[in-house]
């Protein structure tokens, strides 16, 4: 039957677009196709082909394994070719596989090696006398590529074989890969090199091996599973393949841990689930697993077809990488403001499921990847992995495109999009009224280091927001006892009970409040900071960077090397000091390199104090921006600032302080900050460490009262350091640095008014 001009056209240009795509995968190393794209083309042509023989050319794919070795390479022809596998995807397939095997072998039941089929690149190593003369790629399944300088760099292959026993020449087959972990190191690498980084594991593989210097592939750390042989001359590998796998393992070739005799079609199948449900977890891709009969003579009568054995088939897996296409890209906001782009999709199968959306990180991603709407990209999915987008294929990009660009304003509500120097995510600034972080802004304005809500728990907030009741934390205590008991289960002793935890919260302090307000990286100890710079929230609503950020000039005449120095020098000595002596003339006396009488007494003019030198830092002496208040640098002095500029962060706190709605108030700050009766540790520094009679929260609040910044570690800067039970490294630290120890009978002391520190120290 002849085959219609039409079929004829279809078949021909199925033949060129696999022979491009062949040369891309396996010469360029740069697909521009996933491989399922690929398998459903070549089941194209082979359906073609079987309907009207006459179609079939000597060079068509479906007759050919691979594609043509590349240029760059001499050439390497096998002495067995290299055949691919005939593929199952369903166990329907693999139960009729076994039939015609046991059918052909007039067999009541037979046994198969299985093993997981690696996703890398297939390599035939060719071993003379037990020694490694020769590595080949597949190629076209005759004649491959010589990359022996190649793979000689990869530790899993032995250059000689171990022990004895082996043939006079062996050819032995296997996948050459790169483990997960490997690729997303090679991957962060490129990108922080600016270089365009691999799309897939198999890529980075196939394109780390395929270098012309040896060097560069010596450098990235590719292993290899051994599967089988080619060629066996001079010598005998027993019986069966699960006894040849056995004999290569021992030889020293690498072979899958993974590798097990099964019995018929059901222990293939099981198999098959087993490694599925482990797939996650491998340190390596694998897009299914392989069945070969195991009787090496049953395998030789059954014999070969034009491309693949009779005697095994692979069971693929679901794709895990499909093509589509992006019907538009739109910006989602998460709970902590975060602003992502999602890619929306033409639905597409993926590993088993229909993948609508898939995300595309932050807009720098979106950029590097050129992703815009009406590509053709592919999309990758691995276990419950969300769905993203790898590659765009260029080839297919319709003209009228356009670059996506990152909203300035929240899609959900209007605030300002701010993205912080340095990061690589976009925020909403809305954060007291978007809905999008609705339910992450209450929970944490009434957490217990916040504003202390009792009775205010999750599933309460979640039903607040749930029936509109609560849009931002001042509606909170706009509610009445009426309202929250008609809550699901809240009772009116409940209800109660919570209006009178809101009123006792409306008498707060200023840190708690600041904090409360979800501030992005304003923390319990940043807050207490800025409550006790500013002293009351409207200066602090009111502050630009200037108020929180200072550029302090360098010591003229100190380098890093000289500051260094110096201060190693100080804390070496801590006795020592100038006594009567200036303090300019004492340290340029001190013999330190590089430090002179004029850098001397500019270091005197900044630090006239003693103590205060000891507690600097090199950078310092180097000069740029410094904070005026500790622990608030430039990006988190931006995120305050953009906060308090937004009007719908103002509105809610006006709200908070309005006396007919939250009411909230603090107490006045004391009219000065300094030492007092009442305040013996005002700016001092003081660390807690061991084992003490309270809990350790209520002590920090005892040291805050008296004036005192708490924090978790020791250093030139810290003033005392308070000692429990059982303190250890920070007390040996504090010791050795010179850090006034305190105990809990001092604290008591102090907080009596019975003890001050040495007048040195203050």
């Amino acid at each position: 039957m002849s085959a219609p001009p039409e079929v004829v056209e279809r078949a021909a240009a199925l033949r060129s677009e696999l022979h491009h795509h062949n040369y891309r995968y396996y010469v360029l190393d740069d697909p521009e196709i996933t491989d399922a794209a690929y398998d459903r083309l070549f089941r194209e042509l082979q359906a073609l082909e079987q309907r009207y023989p006459q179609l079939r050319t000597p060079d068509s794919p479906t007759q050919r394994v691979g594609a043509q070795p590349g240029e760059r390479f001499a050439e390497a022809r096998h002495r067995v070719p290299m055949l691919s596998l005939g593929n199952a995807r369903d166990d329907g397939a693999v139960r009729d596989f076994d039939r015609r095997i046991r059918k052909d072998l007039d067999a009541d039941v037979v046994t198969y090696v299985a093993e997981p089929k690696l996703d890398g690149l297939a390599i035939s190593l060719l071993y003379e006398d037990g020694v490694l003369v020769r590595g080949a790629t597949r190629g076209d399944g005759s004649i491959g590529e010589d990359v022996t300088a190649q793979v000689r760099t990869i530790g899993a292959v032995p250059l000689r074989l171990r022990g004895a026993g082996w043939p006079r020449l062996l050819e032995v087959r296997g996948e050459v890969y790169l483990p997960l972990a490997a690729f997303e190191r090679l991957k962060q690498h490129m990108l922080a090199s600016g270089h365009a980084p691999f799309k897939n594991p198999r890529n980075a593989a196939a394109g780390s091996l395929r270098q012309l210097d040896p060097a560069v592939t010596a450098a990235r750390p590719l292993t290899m599973f051994c599967y089988g042989f080619g060629a066996v001359e001079g010598g005998d590998l027993g019986p069966t393949q699960s006894g040849a796998l056995a004999a290569l393992r021992d030889w020293g070739l690498r072979v899958s841990p993974e590798s097990r005799v099964v019995t018929g079609a059901d222990g293939c199948i099981d198999y098959h689930r087993s490694i599925g449900a482990r797939r996650d977890g491998l340190d390596y891709e694998i897009d299914g697993v392989v069945f070969k009969v195991d009787d090496l003579q049953a395998q030789r009568a059954l014999g070969f077809r034009a491309r693949d054995p009779v005697w095994a088939i692979a069971y693929k897996y679901p794709a895990r990488e499909e093509q589509t296409i992006v019907r538009s890209v739109e910006f989602q906001v998460g709970r902590t403001g975060a602003v992502t782009p999602v890619a929306r999709l033409a639905p597409v199968d993926v590993a088993g499921v229909t993948v609508a959306n898939a995300t595309l990180h932050n807009i720098d991603e979106v950029h590097r990847k050129d992703v815009r709407a009406g590509d053709t990209v592919i999309v990758r999915r691995a276990g419950d992995v969300i769905p993203e987008v790898v590659a765009v294929v260029d080839a297919l990009r319709p003209p009228d495109t356009e670059p996506v660009r990152l909203p300035a304003q929240c899609p959900v509500c209007g605030a300002d999009v701010i993205r912080a120097e340095g990061e690589a995510v976009a925020r909403c600034s809305g954060g007291l009224t978007c809905a999008a972080q609705r339910r992450s802004a209450l929970k944490h304005f009434v957490s217990r280091r916040a504003m202390d809500i009792d009775g205010l728990g999750d599933k309460l907030i979640e039903q607040l927001v749930e029936q509109g009741m609560v849009r931002d934390p001042a509606d909170l205590y706009a509610l009445t006892v009426e309202d929250y008991a008609g809550l699901e289960r809240m009772a009116q002793k409940s209800a109660q009970n919570l209006v009178q935890a809101l009123a006792r919260s409306r008498r707060t302090t200023l840190s708690r409040l600041i904090y409360a307000l979800g501030i992005r990286e304003v923390g319990e100890a940043t807050a207490q900071a800025l409550a006790a710079h500013f002293r009351d929230l409207k200066p602090l609503m009111t502050a630009d960077l200037d108020t929180f950020i200072v550029d302090v000039p360098g010591i003229e005449g100190v380098g890093e090397k000289t500051a260094t120095a110096l201060l190693a020098w100080l804390q070496q000595h801590p006795d020592a000091g100038p006594g009567e002596q200036p303090l300019a003339d004492w340290l340029a006396g001190l013999g330190i390199r590089g430090l002179r009488p004029p850098a001397a007494a500019r270091i005197a003019e900044r630090w006239p104090d003693l103590a205060a030198l000891r507690r600097a830092q090199v950078a310092d002496f180097l000069g740029g921006k410094r904070s005026r208040i500790e622990g608030v640098g430039p990006v988190v002095a931006a995120h305050i600032v953009s906060f308090f500029a937004q009007p719908h962060n103002r509105a809610v706190i006006d709200k908070l302080l309005d006396p007919g709605i939250g009411g909230i108030t603090w107490p006045a700050p004391p009219a000065a900050e300094g030492v007092g009766a009442d305040r013996p540790l005002a700016g001092k520094t003081v660390v807690i460490t061991g084992t003490l009679s309270r809990p350790r929260d209520a002590v920090k609040a005892q040291l805050e009262r008296l004036g005192a910044k708490v924090t978790g570690s020791v250093s030139t800067k810290t003033h005392y350091l308070l000692a429990g039970a059982d303190a250890g490294a920070k007390r040996a630290k504090a010791a050795s640095l010179g850090v006034k120890i305190l105990d809990e009978e001092d604290l008591t002391a102090l907080t009596q008014g019975a003890y001050a520190p040495d007048a040195g120290d203050v």
